[in-house]
């Protein structure tokens, strides 16, 4: 109900006590909570001037000062800012806020929001959709259908070798930056499975749709079977089944907090590459405060114009990739937390505790 705080109103001419559920992250709430006061104070410069500077932030929910260069996409674009600023002001409104996070996670974050002010706080996930991981007994045929030959391909390959490319249900390239990808990859030499989909033609909005053929998509003559020994390229792909295999070892991601969440889940260590929406902010965090993911283009945007060099992306891919050193003791943290995830769900984990103080809240404010 993040854009729907509207139906606040139609709760309390009902009698319902209004809670508000917050897909997003609690870092990203303590930074529209901080913009939000910030413009109602009158302290709230011109965003879209600050991305292209070198100044940073100080930001509540985060421990390090925020680069204006990662400023999430969404609040430095004109249009969509006063909306979230509405709607973060009716935030404060609420019962109380119910988080797709959990505890372990983000405690710093659900520390400077958990503040005399603000409404109550309750992180009860990671909230995922994992029936594609483990689809019921009933459901197997029809799972099998169109992701097998991809999960054969994944159980041919080594423990932890695939680095997985996958931009979420908005994400896509242009020509150009489809073709640097490309580079990168045989350049490595990293096994791969690559989700790539085709851009909506230009002035239009959308979703990417599929290839009929990959001989028309924009990659190098010859690149298909150039790398047909150690990678795949696919159209859309079934992330969370692809995340639970055995043999991926690094996620390429637009950083959207569902894939976030999801990587975690599965103990995947996250390149990031964030597009559009709160995704930079998501990066940063998982970059330089949590230390679980490795940077691929962090001040990424989908719309600037901006690309990222086949050298960048190589190095991101073999940092994220390789097995000892700093990175080999990241993807160990992501696997601790990984465990505290699935613990945090469990009965007297963090978030099942902070569900059941959830649920005593509202029978109190409707009794």
């Amino acid at each position: 109900m993040l854009c729907c705080t509207a139906m606040m109103d139609l709760g309390s001419e009902l009698g319902v006590p209004p809670y508000v559920f917050y897909p997003s992250g609690a870092n990203f709430l303590g930074f529209m909570l901080e913009l939000q006061a910030l413009h109602d104070e009158g302290k709230l410069g011109d965003l879209a001037e600050l991305k292209d500077t070198e100044s940073e932030m100080a930001i509540p929910s985060l421990e390090k000062p925020l680069p204006c260069k990662f400023l999430p996409s969404v609040v430095v674009e004109k249009e969509w800012l006063p909306l979230l600023i509405d709607n973060t002001r009716r935030l404060r409104e609420a019962r109380g806020i119910v988080v797709n996070t959990f505890l372990e996670l983000e405690t710093y974050a659900l520390g400077s929001v958990s503040v005399a002010g603000n409404p109550p706080v309750y992180p009860v996930g990671p909230l995922l959709n994992l029936n594609s991981a483990r689809p019921e007994e009933e459901e197997e045929e029809e799972y099998k259908e169109g992701n097998e030959e991809v999960m054969e391909w994944l159980d041919n390959q080594p423990a932890a070798s695939v680095v997985f490319l996958c931009f979420g249900s908005m994400g896509s390239f242009g020509k150009e930056q489809v073709t640097e990808i490309a580079v990168a990859l045989e350049r490595c030499g990293q096994r791969f499975l690559w989700s790539l989909r085709r851009s909506p033609e230009a002035g239009e909005v959308g979703p990417p749709s599929e290839y009929g053929n990959f001989d028309e998509a924009p990659l190098p003559a010859g690149f298909l079977d150039r790398v047909s020994g150690i990678g795949k390229v696919i159209g859309w792909a079934p992330q969370t089944a692809v995340l639970r295999h055995v043999a991926v070892g690094g996620f390429v991601s637009h950083c959207g907090w569902n894939s976030v969440l999801e990587s975690i889940w599965f103990g995947v260590p996250v390149g990031a590459w964030p597009m559009y929406a709160e995704q930079q902010l998501n990066a940063f965090q998982l970059v330089e405060e949590l230390g679980l993911a490795e940077e691929i283009k962090m001040d990424y945007r989908w719309d600037g114009g901006m690309m990222v060099t086949a050298e960048e992306i190589e190095g991101g891919i073999r940092r994220l990739m390789a097995a000892e050193n700093d990175e080999g003791r990241k993807r160990k943290t992501v696997k601790e937390v990984s465990e505290m995830s699935k613990k945090a769900l469990t009965e007297g984990g963090s978030s099942c505790s902070s569900l059941s103080r959830f649920i005593q809240d509202v029978i109190d404010n409707i009794s």
